[in-house]
């Protein structure tokens, strides 16, 4: 069966009008023969959307009873049994009641698709797990439906459904959103215009980089290797020399000119693995690269040129940058060079040769080191010494040979003596061997002097056959220990990495994995020769210190305990780059941590000046328009309507002195301005007088507290605002016929005052949500408070020392449990 085709309408937030688009486009699909059905749509009362329905076909939705309250979901089972062409399928994101037969939405679309239905669907920019905790960042709102990335990209197409933000406010403002009440508070939090931009970037570059991979995969499929220049792309080549940090600050001036430009840094290594560049400068290259907004890479080839050039065809780079030629001019009539050879074989791709100050002066040659011990060398010269004068008495004094013979019997022993000692030793057994061969080997014997043109080609192969092995087993040697040393590198480096990831502190756990690793007494990382981190007795001066490793212009590295080796030195340089990029991390999380609370502060206020504006209003209005009635001459009240008018304004001013009351205490408790006074008090003494708050409503919560129940250590007051939070939340939500319980009892040396409720209950993964301010799980009645109630008593709950949890109610609902300790003299 072939798999239906997925198209998703994409927007930056609620009512850009992607509904109403998707339904334009299952019209247009109708038009022309298809067979639609909408599976599932959300108007949210939206005239324009609902009208927009029009004589589509819609399959019944499926009801759902949960914790006593029925929903309305989508169902599955009866499109899949329709087996329509096409299904409209609204909020891909959307969480299902517990019971269906998918957690989530998109779970059903991928059935309907995999069923070979085409769908129709819509996702804010919100929603995308990616952009998750950004959108959060932005908005101070955290969204619980997130829909993964993956299920969006696989997508046929995805159409961006666009609006200006201040287009979106002016639809906001006339009502086309959302209802008049919520208008207000909406435009005044998630729809202010920094946060609808911001969104709408968000949406455009999650777009910009879905399209991106489908002209790659497009690319790949046509094999298309020709630079498509549809942003450019700058890649900087970095051989690890010095003159790299020059190369990349050009290369990034070069990519700020374009406005969305990447810069990309790449190294490419020799694929023998052993010789390569310093890993303590390409650290800090790939440092400078980052902190300048762009990426490292490492690419692994023998043909550096064409490996540089395959990288930049893969990211479809439009622009290389290479440092001029350091080497010789005597090295360039030899070779042509990397700089050369890119520019000639790039094509369609622009390559800079950057000037600097190292440019053409010459490579300085690296000592390479010894292959073999120095006591195997000396090892080799013994034998050569005394091995090659043994070796010609033994031939001399025996059986006469052929001068084949000889001579295959003296390479033998070079051989030997380069396996033993390397090459010089090898040399010397190749010279002195060949001179022994023609004095007493050669004819004319005991003179230096060769007869015959054979006997010289015979001893001329000698001597290149015994150079050239001695040259391939010390380059064997050298190789090894190389590889060697290049393996317990990586050790150590994959040793210090592991402890740095399994640490909670990166920072200190580099410094003493450091420590540790070179047995070391302490290990000190400077800034602007201040202390910031160390382990050990810190070493606070380079004259004190046996190694001093220079990261940067204000970082230095101090190590106290013994000289490292040069081999030994460069792995911990690369150690200090990254102890310094580990530091940076952590200054920037401390620096994010002191921003939180100040973040919050801010949407705090944000928030209360916005229930100010808009919450208070409701009780207000009511109050004003009660007096104004008893005030009024032009009409004649009778009593009835005149205690009804009195009571409408007592029940509004005392709404208002709870809403205001609860928005000052949650200010002072932000705070840390809130006053407690604890003292020892019943709980049969304080759960009346919060009731009392309730009047006849009061009346209905049945109590249940023990004659022996110990006195509870609180502050009165607070104790009597947080139960008639609790209280008025249990009846909001209770049935008629079940009001709201509250029960005390004893659990060691707490007291558990419970709030129970026989209502429709909240999900369990719903929990910490009813703590978060302005938030009021379900309820569609915004006059009655700004969602203050039960974050202000959890924050009450604590200050007193106690706890403040939801549990779930037997047989349905919802039960508030809170814990205070019981008096001290109980």
């Amino acid at each position: 069966m072939t798999r239906g085709e997925l198209r998703i309408y994409l927007g930056a937030a609620p009512g850009v009008g992607k509904t109403y688009s998707m339904l334009e486009e299952a019209h247009r699909r109708a038009e022309r023969g298809t067979d639609v059905v909408v599976a599932f749509v959300e108007t949210h009362g939206r005239r324009h959307t609902q009208a927009m329905l029009g004589d589509l076909e819609t399959v019944p939705r499926r009801t759902v009873t949960y914790r006593g309250a029925e929903f309305t979901e989508m169902d599955l089972d009866a499109v899949l049994a329709r087996a329509p062409e096409l299904a409209v399928v609204d909020e891909l994101a959307h969480t299902n009641v517990p019971g269906s037969a998918h957690a989530k939405r998109w779970q059903d679309v991928a059935d309907l698709l995999a069923a070979g239905i085409d769908v129709l669907t819509t996702v804010n920019v919100q929603h995308l797990e990616s952009l998750n905790d950004v959108v959060a960042q932005i908005t101070g709102v955290e969204q619980r439906e997130t829909v993964p990335d993956s299920a969006v990209r696989a997508a046929e197409q995805v159409e961006l459904v666009d609006m200006t933000p201040e287009a979106l406010r002016r639809r906001m403002a006339h009502g086309n959103i959302y209802r008049p009440e919520k208008i207000d508070a909406a435009l005044g939090n998630y729809f202010r215009t920094g946060n609808l931009t911001a969104l709408r970037e968000l949406a455009l570059l999650w777009l910009a980089d879905k399209v991106e991979d489908q002209l790659d995969k497009y690319r790949a499929d046509h094999r298309i290797s020709a630079t498509w220049e549809t942003r450019e792309r700058v890649v900087v080549a970095l051989t690890g020399g010095p003159e790299g940090d020059t190369l990349i600050r050009r290369a990034a001036r070069i990519a700020a000119r374009d406005k969305g430009a990447d810069l990309m840094a790449v190294h490419v290594t020799r694929n023998d693995g052993l010789a390569g560049a310093d890993p303590a400068i390409l650290a800090r290259h790939r440092l400078l690269v980052e902190s300048l907004g762009g990426t490292y890479h490492q690419v692994v080839g023998a043909d550096v040129p064409r490996a540089l050039l395959d990288f930049a065809s893969a990211v479809n780079a439009t622009q290389i940058v290479l440092g001029a030629s350091s080497r010789g001019k005597l090295a360039q009539l030899f070779s042509a060079g990397v700089g050369v050879t890119t520019t000639a074989l790039s094509g369609s791709i622009d390559v800079h040769l950057v000037t600097h100050e190292r440019a053409a002066q010459g490579r300085r040659a690296r000592r390479l080191p010894a292959a073999l011990s120095r006591g195997r060398r000396i090892a080799g010269f013994g034998a050569t010494v005394l091995g090659l004068p043994a070796l010609t008495g033994l031939l001399h004094a025996g059986p006469s040979l052929s001068l084949t013979n000889d001579i295959l019997l003296f390479l033998a022993a070079v051989v030997g003596v380069s396996l033993i000692g390397g090459l010089w030793p090898a040399l010397l057994a190749a010279i002195a061997g060949s001179l022994l061969l023609n004095y007493f080997f050669t004819p004319p014997i005991g003179r230096f002097t060769i007869a015959e043109g054979d006997n010289l080609l015979a001893l001329a192969i000698f001597v290149v056959v015994a150079l050239a092995v001695s040259w391939v087993v010390d380059t064997a040697a050298r190789k090894t220990r190389q590889a060697a040393q290049a393996g317990a590198d990586a050790q150590i480096l994959a040793t210090v990495a592991g402890g740095v990831l399994r640490g909670e502190r990166p920072l200190m756990a580099l410094l003493e994995r450091l420590r540790e690793t070179f047995t070391l007494d302490s290990v000190t990382l400077l800034d602007a020769g201040t202390v910031v981190a160390g382990v050990g007795d810190p070493c606070t001066a380079a004259r004190d210190a046996d190694v001093e490793v220079k990261v940067d212009d204000t970082m230095t590295m101090l190590l106290c305990g013994h000289p490292l080796e040069a081999s030994d030195r460069r792995i911990v340089e690369a150690f200090a780059a990254q102890a310094t990029l580990a530091l940076r991390q952590e200054r920037l999380a401390a620096e994010a941590a002191a921003a939180k609370p100040l973040a919050e502060a801010d949407r705090m206020r944000t928030a209360l000046l916005a229930a100010v504006s808009h919450d208070l209003r409701t009780p207000l209005a009511s109050a004003k328009a009660a007096v104004a009635g008893l005030r009024s001459d032009e009409v004649d009240f009778d009593e009835d309507d005149r205690r009804e008018l009195l009571a409408t304004a007592d029940e509004s001013l005392d709404r208002l002195v709870r809403l205001v009351t609860n928005l000052l205490d949650m200010s002072r408790l932000q705070a840390g301005a809130l006053g407690v006074h604890a003292v020892d008090l019943g709980a049969e003494d304080i759960v009346p007088l919060a009731l009392d708050n309730f009047g006849p409503d009061g009346r209905k919560v049945a109590v249940h507290i023990p004659d022996d129940l110990p006195p509870v250590h609180a502050d009165p007051g607070l104790l009597e605002q947080i139960l008639v939070n609790l209280v008025a939340n249990a009846l909001r939500y209770s049935p008629a016929d079940q009001p709201p319980v509250v029960t005390a009892s004893t659990l060691g040396d707490t007291i558990e005052l419970r709030v129970i409720d026989h209502g429709a209950g909240i999900p369990e993964d719903r929990w910490d949500d009813v703590f978060l301010p302005f938030q009021r799980l379900g309820d569609r009645d915004n006059g009655t408070g700004v969602g203050l109630g039960l974050a202000l008593s959890r924050g009450l709950t604590e200050v007193m020392g106690g706890t403040l949890i939801p549990d779930h109610t037997p047989g349905g609902g919802l039960t508030m449990v809170l814990t205070l300790p019981t008096g001290p003299h109980a």
